[in-house]
Formats: structure tokens, sequence, C-alpha cells
């Protein structure tokens, strides 16, 4: 009879709560989500660029190829350090001065001529952007246990697909509509606008968000009393709580260097998919934008369907690998349809649906083993080595196109990269991952 008490206070309890964690989201992750599509769309646009710039300024494939890459040179160097200012000076004012500081130096892109202003912009984009992603998904260790945050974390990444949604015809029309007005060039005015969300996104951030659940005059004394309970529930089993735990554990270090493998075939993907699709035989801008919407589309989906079954199974390793795979044979397919539009986007869709539902899935294994210090800086560590592969990849594929002419054989290297990530999703303990 006891036992039957107990468990109808528990689940009353549950029920009672549940709006909570309903609350926090609703507040929260719209935001935050907005703020990741216009971050990403940022960061790839000069693939959109590329269509343009390179015959007006005279850049090499293998130009292109760097300065795309290099983004993640400051990146990588600056994400470490970018988080242990997060945990002295707070979220909001950090997240804040990312974005603002970001969207003035894309804007800046508009004005380059040289190779090496190219280089140096695109380097200092990746300094003033190092820390965004690693801050949000500790941001949300704040404020989710691991039920809630796989969700959260999900929505928010699909950032992702969506700033290709978005992205791709509005960046198409930019490029093709306003060429040449007020005597800028298309991909000038491309820089410009698609940098201004990011300036106004970063004030709201400011006003909008609280560093931690004490301080959030939107919930009650009794809901906060609830988050922090559950949240000390949920750390006590956790084996890497300190900032020393973050940088130094091995198990770090693999889940980055798994990361790595992934980040690669996404990449890849990002800063040449239009110019893939061009070279299939499309050529006006429009065109192209309205295309690549179609593989992000089909990305958003895939990323929505395989997360809720993740989490209705709870089963991680598996909803991982397998989307890898997938990935990994659409590139490989789209290299061998590489004439013919409509086979290749349909592969490059498949390629897309599968390499992008990867990153969501990802990162629900790092939070099983991470929690307070160790989740701040073990998520930069994560980011930056996985981030050195938006170095590699985009360099990659302009030197094999340069020197081969085609980017056939980069893309089946991207398509390898993706398997040997999904082999060492199980390095992973089932018992630890699946929750």
């Amino acid at each position: 009879m006891t036992a039957t008490v107990n468990s109808t206070s528990n689940l009353a309890e549950a029920l009672e709560y549940r709006p909570v964690y309903a609350k926090v989201t609703w507040r929260l992750i719209p935001l935050l989500l907005l703020c990741y599509i216009v971050a990403y769309l940022d960061r790839v646009n000069v693939g959109f660029a590329k269509l343009q710039m390179l015959n007006e300024l005279k850049f090499s494939e293998t130009v292109y190829g760097l300065g795309a890459g290099i983004f993640f040179a400051g990146y990588v160097f600056f994400e470490v350090p970018s988080n242990f200012i997060l945990l002295r000076v707070g979220p909001r004012i950090w997240i804040s001065r990312i974005m603002v500081t970001w969207a003035i130096i894309s804007a800046l892109m508009m004005y380059v001529t040289t190779p090496y202003e190219f280089y140096g912009l695109r380097f200092l984009l990746g300094v003033a952007e190092a820390g965004f992603i690693p801050a949000i998904l500790y941001y949300l260790t704040i404020w989710f246990t691991s039920a809630q945050r796989g969700k959260a974390t999900a929505v928010f990444l699909a950032g992702i697909p969506l700033s290709g949604v978005v992205g791709g015809p509005l960046s198409g029309w930019i490029m093709k509509s306003l060429n040449g007005a007020y005597g800028f060039a298309g991909w000038q005015w491309l820089f410009l606008l698609e940098a201004l969300p990011a300036v106004l996104l970063g004030i709201v951030c400011f006003f909008y968000l609280d560093d931690d659940v004490a301080s959030a005059k939107w919930l009650t004394a009794s809901e906060k009393e609830k988050i922090a309970a559950d949240l000390e529930a949920e750390a006590a089993p956790k084996a890497l709580n300190t900032r020393r735990h973050g940088l130094l554990s091995g198990r770090v270090w693999l889940m980055a260097c798994t990361y790595f493998f992934f980040a690669a075939g996404l990449y890849g993907l990002s800063f040449w998919l239009p110019s893939i699709i061009r070279d299939s035989g499309v050529k006006d801008p429009l065109d192209v934008g309205l295309l690549t919407a179609i593989p992000y589309t089909a990305a958003f989906i895939t990323m929505y369907l395989v997360g809720r079954s993740s989490d209705a199974l709870k089963e991680r390793r598996w909803h991982l690998a397998l989307p890898a795979l997938v990935g990994a044979t659409g590139l490989a397919l789209s290299v061998l349809y590489a004439q013919n539009t409509v086979l290749a986007l349909a592969a490059l869709t498949v390629a897309a649906a599968g390499i992008v539902t990867c990153i969501p899935m990802y990162f629900t294994i790092p939070p099983a083993y991470l929690h307070g210090g160790a989740a701040a800086m073990g998520l930069a560590i994560v980011n930056s080595v996985g981030n050195i592969a938006g170095f590699v990849s985009p360099y990659l594929l302009g030197w094999v196109k340069d020197l081969t002419g085609s980017t056939n054989i980069g893309v089946l290297i991207l398509a390898g990269t993706l398997v040997i990530g999904a082999l060492l999703v199980f390095a992973n303990p089932a018992r630890v991952v699946n929750r």
C-alpha cells in the first residue's frame, strides 16, 4: 500500500512539474535556434558568395578553400579561452558579445579584394565566433536534465538544416537581384545583409537571457527549486565534473576525434554544395539557392524523425552510426552521378539527410559523461578538435579541384571520414550513453 501511495505521489509530482521544462523550453529555445540559424548562415554563406566573387576577384579554388577553412583556425585556437571567459562573465554577456562581433566582421567581408584580406577576415570571423556552440550547449546544461536536454539540443542544432532551407534561396535571391545595386556586387550585398540579423539578436540576447536558473525572474521559487534539485540529482553519478577533467580526460579527446570525422562531412557539404550543384549544370544563382534548399529540407525532417526514435528507444549509438553511413553512401553516389543534375541532387539529398542528422545525435553523447566545469571545458575541446575538420575539408576539396578539375576524389575522402566516425561511436558503452 505504501509503495502504491509513493508511486502515485511521484507521478503526481512529475505531472505537476512537467510544465516547468516546457516553460523553460519556450522561453529559451526559439531564440537560441534563431541565433544558430544566423550563426551558421554567416559561417557558410561564403559558399554562395564564391559563385560570383572568385571570378570577380580572380581567386583560385585553392584560395577559396583555404579562406573558407581558415575560419576554423581562429575558431579552434580561441574556443577553450572563450569558454574560460564564459565561466567568469556569464553566458548572457558572452553570447551577446560573440554575436555582435562576428556580425561586424562578417559584414566587412564585402570589402575583400585580395586573398590575404580574405584569409585575414575569415580568421578573425573564427576568432569572434569561437565558443558560440559550446557556450550554448553548456548553457542548456544549466537549465535542463539529460531527459529534456536531448530534445532541446536537437531543436537548437536544427539551425544547421534550417539555415540551408532559408539561407539558400535567400542568398541566391540577394546575389541575383542586388548584383550591381549602388555599385556593389551581389556577393557584397550578401555579406552585408546576412550580417545584420546577428547584431540585432546579440542585443536581444543581452536583455532577454538569464545567466542561470536562480536569476530567472520568470520562474517561481518552487520551479527554481525543482530544476535545481533535478540537476543536482543527475550530477551525482557523473565522474567528469571539474575543468581539469574537461581538458585532460582521454574520454573527452576520444569524443573530440569522433566529432572531427562527422564535422569533416558536414563542412565539406556546407561549403561546396552550391558549387557541386552548379557544376552539375545549373548556372543561375537563384536556381542554385532554391535547389540547395531541397537537401536541407530532407535533412531537417530526417533529423527530427531519427531524434524522436532515439529518444523513444533510448538508444544513441546506432541512431548516430547509421545516419553517418547513409551520408557516406549519398556522397559516393553524388560522385557517380556528378554530371546529371537530377541524380546528383538526389544523392546529395541522401547525403545531407545522413550527415546533418549526425550532429544533434552526436551531441547526445558528451553530456552522458560531463557535468559542471567539465561540461564547459569538455564541450569546448570537442568542438575545437571537431572543427579542425572545418579547415581541412574545404581546403582539401579546393586543392583537389585545382589539381584534377573535379571535386570527386575529395568528396569520396569525406565519405570515408563518415565511415570512420561511425565505427568510433561504438567506443562508447551502451550502458552509459543509451539514456
